[in-house]
């Protein structure tokens, strides 16, 4: 799908941006599942003074929503319409401060904060080794692994709301829960303060190697995915879930349910979204009709399909002959 080329409209209506404005720009390239359409117009903006002056002179005008670095992401295959902003190289800076606290931008990389905290002796912050994508998201999701989420990490974070104003959040107001924080859905955080406590470097290498190694064992990180897909719900996991429905290893088209760990879908074989998505949702109704819980997807999906197709539960494919194998539940 090929969107209308609005870049010369917003570059009359804001002659003091600063960022970059690219018509019809590819977003598989950057998502982790390769796969999606366009971004109708795809705005990377300087700094965050650029982000606020962008959102301002917007007024709403155009949809916007906002990409961290692809992890967690399903784009469908007829792109996004309106404007999607990533964030650049402005918003990638650290710095340590005073009492064991970390300043990082929120498209740093959660790896990445966990190595400059180790090589600064901040402990406390090793669990995000184990996490996929940016601060960004992180602070979007309650990311967590280990024992440890966002929400027990973060001092204050700052975020620029739709019209414009920059605000200063404190964990209070972050409203964290599961895999979830309070903060409407339209602002764009743009960093975080985290407070660690003092440790020893050797010790804190020594743990990450631990969450790397458990990782790479556990996950299906070399293959086209996009991290956990589902939530657990309340009680119950959500990888047994699924495995219990007989969805461990199940194929739509290019995607298939990771053998290694059946919360991963991954695309193996040239898959499209439409394949995710409808996988994803047929594993949904499946795991409903046998256990009776709705999984919510922990993977946020953005877009139009092609053409105007179905998208969401309208993809789901139930198959009342498939039988569900009467195995014992794998690890994972």
């Amino acid at each position: 799908m090929t969107f209308a080329d609005l870049t010369e409209t917003l570059k009359q209506k804001m002659p003091e941006l600063r960022g970059t404005l690219k018509a019809n720009q590819s977003l598989a390239g950057i998502t982790w599942f390769r796969v999606g359409g366009p971004a109708q117009i795809l705005f990377t903006p300087a700094d965050e003074a650029d982000l606020a002056y962008f959102l301002k002179q917007n007024s709403g005008e155009l949809s916007v929503v906002m990409i961290g670095l692809g992890s967690n992401l399903l784009v469908r295959d007829g792109g996004i319409p309106g404007v999607v902003i990533r964030l650049g190289r402005g918003f990638g800076g650290s710095a340590v401060e005073d009492g064991h606290r970390l300043r990082v931008g929120t498209m740093v990389p959660d790896v990445k904060v966990s190595r400059a905290a180790a090589e600064v002796g901040i402990a406390g912050l090793s669990f995000y080794r184990g996490i996929p994508g940016s601060i960004g998201g992180a602070l979007r999701m309650n990311a967590g692994a280990h024992g440890t989420e966002t929400k027990d990490v973060l001092v204050e974070a700052r975020a620029v709301s739709p019209d414009g104003t920059v605000h200063v959040l404190s964990n209070a107001d972050m409203g964290f829960t599961y895999r979830h924080c309070a903060v409407p859905d339209d602002w764009i955080f743009t960093e975080a303060v985290f407070q660690g406590r003092a440790g020893n470097t050797d010790e804190i290498a020594s743990e990450m190697r631990d969450v790397a190694q458990y990782r790479e064992e556990n996950q299906p990180i070399k293959e086209r995915t996009g991290g956990s897909t589902f939530k657990n719900p309340e009680g119950h996991s959500a990888w047994r879930l699924v495995d219990q429905a007989g969805m461990r290893g199940y194929r739509v088209g290019g995607a298939k349910v990771s053998e290694m760990h059946c919360n991963f879908l991954i695309n193996d074989q040239q898959a499209t979204g439409e394949d995710l998505e409808r996988l994803g949702e047929t594993v949904r109704a499946e795991v409903k009709a046998i256990s009776g819980i709705t999984l919510q997807w922990e993977i946020k999906r953005l877009g139009v399909s092609r053409d105007g197709g179905a998208i969401g539960e309208d993809l789901a494919v139930r198959d009342p002959h498939r039988v569900i194998s009467d195995r014992k539940p794998a690890s994972a």
